[in-house]
């Protein structure tokens, strides 16, 4: 039972880290980002350019050399969402919701085949990969390398949070999702929020590339497809656009597969997964902490 929680949440941190740039970006502009997945994608190919120039590595600086690149990397796939959002997304603001979504769409594919010419079609093994002694907690075999990346996803999102909901900044975006209009009568500069709240989900994002690469030891061009969906799931099961929402709902979704797989199988665990999502679709829509809201007209 314990590892089957410490599996759950590993996992579920992952899920998180990747919801959150899709719940930013729903709060402040409505859009479901489905391109958002592949910055995850374009962050674990970053790390490992970073990482393959960099050469061999030794054991001991396997870890401290993956933090600089893992700050490097939420920098560059950062700037990529901002890029994103000011030639896909900028000028069809005022359009209806769906042209948002076809963009979205095409923007994913256009990211994940880029990569494919660029980088080829076959996996990539990760120069560094994470291993360790592993060690028991509660009953539950774990190791120092996975306590540490569960320990930067968690201050990543404690630091998300505070920025939100304790800053300058964060009472902008916060302004931004409630009533644009009247936040930039009021002197607030909307496109640069809005660029900087791209910035700060696809730099989450790219964290959680680089680390899910450095665990798992292999990427491809398509690993941003299935995570992204899962990510969009772990906000609608939270309450999309609720940043602790996401979180919780992160963690929630990489329980429920863990128990899931468990009890029906891995090859049920994708299937549990989104049957998980039709349910809060139809039971709840808000997610957990989500608040039901009136569409003004």
């Amino acid at each position: 039972m314990s590892q089957l929680v410490w599996n759950g949440l590993f996992v579920g941190s992952f899920y998180a880290l990747v919801a959150l740039g899709y719940s930013m970006v729903y709060g402040i502009i409505k859009l479901l980002n489905f391109a958002h997945g592949d910055l995850y994608m374009l962050g674990a190919f970053i790390g490992f350019a970073v990482l393959g120039a960099a050469g061999g590595v030794s054991a001991g600086m396997a870890l401290p050399l993956l933090l600089f690149v893992l700050v490097l990397t939420m920098g560059v796939t950062g700037l990529a969402g901002v890029l994103l959002e000011r030639v896909a997304y900028r000028r069809l603001r005022g359009a209806p919701r769906l042209s948002l979504l076809i963009t979205a769409v095409g923007a994913s594919f256009a990211l994940e085949y880029g990569m494919r010419a660029a980088s080829g079609a076959d996996p990539r093994v990760y120069p560094v990969r994470l291993g360790g002694t592993s060690l028991e907690v509660f009953g539950a075999r774990v190791t120092l390398q996975q306590l540490a990346l569960v320990a930067v996803a968690v201050l990543l999102m404690i630091g998300l949070n505070l920025l939100v909901t304790r800053s300058r900044e964060g009472r902008a975006m916060r302004a931004v999702a409630l009533d644009p209009k009247a936040a930039a009568l009021m002197g607030i500069d909307v496109d640069a929020v809005i660029s900087r709240t791209f910035f700060l989900g696809s730099a989450l994002a790219g964290a959680a590339g680089v680390m899910a690469g450095a665990h798992y030891g292999k990427i491809d061009f398509m690993m941003g497809f299935l995570i992204g969906l899962k990510a969009f799931t772990a906000a609608v099961i939270g309450g999309i656009g609720n940043i602790p929402g996401t979180m919780l709902g992160g963690l929630l979704l990489g329980l429920l597969e863990s128990f899931g797989t468990f009890w029906l199988g891995g090859e049920w665990r994708d299937v549990f997964a989104f049957g998980v999502l039709i349910l809060f679709l139809t039971v709840r829509p808000t997610g957990l902490l989500g608040e039901r809201v009136t569409e003004r007209v």
